[in-house]
């Protein structure tokens, strides 16, 4: 006797999506339906012509939209959008034939990745996150834009002879803006100059040396440049101030706890962690782990791989001001004694150079920052925690656990 089964295929049940390829001044849209045919249009950038797209989508009773930006041309449409579709922000690497590509084929197969669920969305935050991101990279603009004025400063310096600028640390330092000041209002007395440096720049180069480096031929033109180049900075200067005022304020309103655990950080003060929270975000319910927030920032070693050789560890090109600000509290932790990461970066230091020891440290740092706030705990809880799963009664010096007289790493 034989049984005979019958093999019952169930096919997934299409949406009715859209797929949109947005540029300057145009929007190229394609709606795709359950059994594929396709309605196409062009759209202009301008705000009726937004509310126009989103009432043909409402008409076509769309429920998902993907799609492709180039540069930030995405966001106005994003902001129309967003409260009657769901949304997408996606890289579907799209590879045309030579010859054959257009935007309206862009567009479907956007729409068309989309159906059949290929494709990830991007990492777009809430509408706060996106307000304290603009503060917080207005503030990295600005903050270039105030170092190539100090470099201007100290170009005219030169220019004029004064060589002040080898004997300090920081070009915008209090004894080189009062110099800069002074020269800007016609003062060219060596001694008067002298007594506006600091002592300790003094005592270590001398008196004479000093002197001879503020001795120079300052010209009216000179003058002038200095007088234009002080205003350029004080600008940048204040609106700097502002960006971080704003920013800590829109922190302060609506993730003051967060703000208050990162903190707790060894290496992050309250403007880094505002930085950090504006890059991230607060939820950590975005990322499924550390590894895959690490990955999104840019701080993992790429998989470049072929024939069983590696070829390549460089690290991912991520978020770069997450990035940056990051490695400069990871430096901050490294240099801050009694603490895991000063020790870790000291254990690499012996066998890497100092900028991967830094790199790893940053990492580390990402991971600690994931793990605070996805489980909203502060960074001695969190340490308190491994405490307990991995040993009882050891004693924590620095994040280095000790053992029957053993030092053994803390995994964090």
């Amino acid at each position: 006797m034989f049984t005979t089964f019958m093999v019952i295929k169930t096919r997934k049940k299409m949406d009715r999506v859209c797929g949109l390829d947005v540029h300057k001044d145009s929007i190229f849209m394609c709606i795709l339906t359950e059994s594929a045919e396709r309605t196409e249009e062009v759209f202009g950038t301008s705000t009726p012509e937004l509310d126009r797209l989103r009432d043909v989508l409402v008409e076509h009773g769309v429920g998902k939209v993907a799609m492709e930006s180039t540069s930030i041309y995405w966001l106005p449409v994003w902001r129309v959008l967003i409260a009657d579709f769901e949304l997408k922000l996606v890289n579907p690497s799209i590879r045309q034939l030579p010859g054959r590509k257009s935007d309206v084929k862009d567009a479907h197969w956007i729409a068309v990745v989309l159906q059949k669920e290929l494709i990830r969305d991007s990492f777009v935050p809430g509408p706060v996150i996106q307000q304290m991101r603009q503060y917080n990279r207005r503030r990295f603009a600005l903050t270039r834009n105030l170092q190539r004025a100090e470099q201007a400063l100290d170009m005219v310096l030169q220019r004029s002879n004064i060589r002040l600028s080898n004997y300090v640390s920081d070009i915008g330092g209090k004894s080189m803006k009062k110099v800069l000041n002074a020269l800007s209002q016609g003062e060219t007395d060596t001694d008067i100059l002298v007594a506006l440096v600091h002592r300790r720049i003094i005592n270590k180069h001398g008196k004479d040396t000093i002197r001879a480096s503020l001795t120079g031929i300052v010209s009216c033109a000179d003058r002038d440049m200095l007088c234009m180049c002080l205003e350029e900075a004080v600008l940048y200067e204040g609106q700097i101030k502002i960006c971080e005022e704003k920013l800590l304020q829109l922190c302060m309103q609506y993730y003051e706890r967060e703000l208050e655990l990162l903190q707790s950080v060894p290496g992050i003060k309250q403007l880094s962690a505002a930085c950090i929270i504006a890059e991230t975000g607060a939820d950590m319910s975005y990322f499924q782990n550390a590894a895959s927030l690490v990955g999104w920032a840019g701080l993992r070693p790429r998989n470049d791989e072929s024939a069983g050789k590696i070829k390549g560890r460089k690290t991912l090109h991520g978020n770069k001001y997450l990035r940056i600000m990051l490695i400069q509290c990871a430096w901050g932790a490294s240099r801050t004694r009694s603490s895991a990461f000063f020790l870790r970066y000291n254990n690499l230091k012996k066998r890497k150079n100092h900028n991967k020891a830094l790199m790893a440290n940053a990492r580390k740092l990402l991971v600690v920052i994931w793990n605070i706030l996805a489980s909203k705990q502060g960074w001695h809880m969190q340490l308190s925690r491994l405490k307990n799963e991995c040993f009882q009664g050891p004693y924590i010096y620095g994040g280095i656990q000790k053992h029957s007289g053993k030092k053994l790493r803390l995994s964090f």
